[in-house]
C-alpha cells in the first residue's frame, strides 16, 4: 500500500454554505459540530474549518459494524450531551515536569492558559506558543502544515479541525538541538455539566533538528481519583512533521478521569533519514481510543513505538496504529503492552504496510498482554501487509496471566503473595516506562503504576 502526502482538498466556503443544511447525516454528530463551532474568523483558518465542517456533515459516528471500530462501541458516548465550557484556572493541577520549567504550554478545556505556562530562555530558532501568540510570518509557516497530514478526513479528526480556535505550536528550525524537554499539558476541568474540548498540537522539526516532547492529557485530579468524577470528552489531534535527518522523541500520557471519554489522533510524517520515537502511556478514561499513524516520506527512516496500557474496572482502551513504509531501508520496532484487570477491555490493532518500493525494510511488531482477572478481555490483531520481496519483517502477540510458579518463587523468598503479584506487574510495565527519556516522567509513571494496587485477579 502506497500513501502519498498531499493536502486534503478543501471545498470553498460558498459550497459549504450552500450544502451544509442538506448534509447532516448524523444528528448526534451535528450536535457536537454545532457545539464546537463557537466563532468565525476570516482568512485561511476559517476556510480550513469550513472544509472540515462540511466533511463532518457528510459523516456519521463510527459503529461496531465497521471493521476499524468493531470492538469499540461508542453508544455510551452518544448518550451524553456535551457542551463547550469556557476556560477556568484550577487551583490544583497535576505534577509538573521540573526539566520543562521554562518550556511548558498549558491548555485548560482546550484554551491556552498563560498563567500556568512558562516559555523562557529558548534557543534561537525554537518557537513554543499558541497560535494566537505567533507573528504573521510564523502563522504563514503554520498554514503550510496544519491539517495537512494524512487521515485529515477521519470523522473525529475533521471534527477537531472544524472547531479549531487555537493550536499548541512547537517549531524547531534547521539544525537546532533543544536540550530540555517541552511539556504540552492539557487539563480538563468539566464541572457539573459534561463538556467537550478539542486540543490541537502542531510540531515541526526541520532538517537536522532534535527535540523531546511530553504530551499529557489529564483532569485536574488525574485518573482514578477518589472524588466524584466529571464526565467530559477530549477529542485531541497532534500532527508531527519530522524533517530530513531530524529526531523527535515523543512521550504521550493519557491519564483522564474515570468517567471521561478520550479520542486521540497522532499523525507523523517522516522525511529522509529521520528518527521518531513514541512512548504512549494509557491509564485513564472510561473509554479511550488512540489512532497512531506514521507515514514514511523518504528513505532510511527509523520509527520506534513503545506503548503501555494499564486499565481496570470497566475501562475500554483501544489503540490502532498504522505505519506506511513507502521507501527502502526503513526500520520500525513496535512493542505494545497491556495490563488488564477486573472487567476491563483492551484492543490493539497494529498495521505495517510494506509495498514493493520499500525494499530492505526491517519491521518488527509485538503485542504482549497480561490479564489479571478471568473476566478481563483483550482483542489483538498485529498485521503486516507486505508486497516487497527483500525485507525482514516479523510480528506476534501473546496473552497470558501471572504465572503461579513465579509468584511461588517470590513467596519462597519471603515476599507475600500480594507484593509478589505487584512486583511482577511493575516489572512488566517498567520495560516500557524505563525507556522514556525524561527521568521525572519515568518516576511519576512508576509511582502511578505502583499506586494502582486494586487490580483484582478474579
Amino acid at each position: 500500500m502506497t500513501i502519498q502526502v498531499s493536502p486534503s482538498p478543501i471545498p470553498n466556503s460558498d459550497a459549504v454554505s450552500l450544502t451544509s443544511t442538506l448534509l447532516d447525516k448524523d444528528a448526534y454528530l451535528t450536535g457536537l459540530l454545532n457545539q464546537v463551532i463557537t466563532t468565525r474568523t476570516e482568512g485561511w483558518l476559517q476556510e480550513l474549518r469550513d472544509g472540515a465542517a462540511n466533511w463532518v456533515r457528510h459523516s456519521t459516528i463510527p459503529t461496531t459494524r465497521e471493521e476499524e471500530w468493531r470492538f469499540t462501541n461508542l453508544s455510551s458516548l452518544q448518550q451524553v450531551q456535551f457542551h463547550v465550557k469556557t476556560q477556568s484556572i484550577p487551583t490544583d493541577i497535576p505534577a509538573l515536569i521540573p526539566e520543562a520549567a521554562n518550556s511548558r504550554l498549558v491548555f485548560v478545556n482546550g484554551i491556552y492558559a498563560p498563567e500556568l505556562s512558562a516559555v523562557a530562555d529558548l534557543p534561537d530558532g525554537v518557537v513554543i506558543s499558541n497560535l494566537a501568540g505567533l507573528s504573521e510570518s510564523e502563522q504563514e509557516g503554520v498554514r503550510q502544515y496544519l491539517a495537512q497530514a494524512e487521515g485529515a478526513q477521519e470523522v473525529f479528526t475533521a471534527l477537531n479541525t472544524a472547531g479549531i480556535t487555537d493550536v499548541a505550536v512547537v517549531w524547531v528550525a534547521k539544525n537546532v538541538v533543544v536540550e530540555t524537554p517541552i511539556h504540552l499539558l492539557f487539563i480538563s476541568d468539566a464541572g457539573e455539566t459534561p463538556t467537550i474540548s478539542q486540543p490541537r498540537c502542531l510540531v515541526v522539526a526541520q532538517m537536522g533538528s532534535s527535540v523531546t516532547l511530553v504530551e499529557e492529557y489529564t483532569n485536574r485530579r488525574g485518573a482514578k481519583s477518589a472524588e466524584k468524577e466529571e464526565v467530559y470528552l477530549t477529542n485531541a489531534v497532534t500532527e508531527i512533521w519530522v524533517g530530513e535527518n531530524a529526531q523527535v522523541s515523543h512521550t504521550r500520557v493519557e491519564q483522564e478521569g474515570a468517567e471521561a471519554f478520550h479520542i486521540g489522533k497522532t499523525a507523523i510524517a517522516q522525511s529522509l533519514d529521520s528518527r521518531y520515537t513514541c512512548h504512549a502511556i494509557t491509564l485513564g478514561a472510561k473509554l479511550s481510543r488512540h489512532n497512531l499513524e506514521i507515514l514514511q516520506t523518504g528513505e532510511q527512516t527509523q520509527t520506534i513505538l513503545n506503548a503501555l496500557t494499564m486499565i481496570s474496572g470497566k475501562q475500554l482502551a483501544d489503540t490502532h496504529s498504522a505505519i506506511a513504509l513507502n521507501y527502502p531501508h526503513g526500520t520500525t520496532k513496535q512493542l505494545h503492552k497491556c495490563i488488564v484487570g477486573d472487567r476491563a477491555h483492551a484492543v490493539f490493532n497494529g498495521k505495517v504496510f510494506v509495498p514493493k518500493p520499500a525494499q530492505l525494510t526491517d519491521a518488527a511488531q509485538l503485542n504482549r498482554n497480561l490479564l489479571l482477572s478471568s473476566k478481563a478481555r483483550v482483542d489483538t490483531k498485529p498485521q503486516l501487509e507486505i508486497t516487497a520481496d527483500n525485507v525482514k519483517c516479523a510480528h506476534g502477540a501473546t496473552v497470558s496471566q501471572l504465572e503461579d510458579d513465579e509468584i511461588f518463587y517470590l513467596q519462597s523468598r519471603g515476599i507475600d503473595e500480594n507484593d509478589a503479584r505487584n512486583l511482577l506487574i511493575n516489572a512488566f510495565a517498567a520495560e516500557v516506562i524505563n525507556q522514556i527519556p525524561v527521568l521525572s516522567v519515568q518516576k511519576i509513571l512508576l509511582n502511578t503504576v505502583n499506586s494502582l494496587k486494586s487490580l483484582p485477579n478474579d
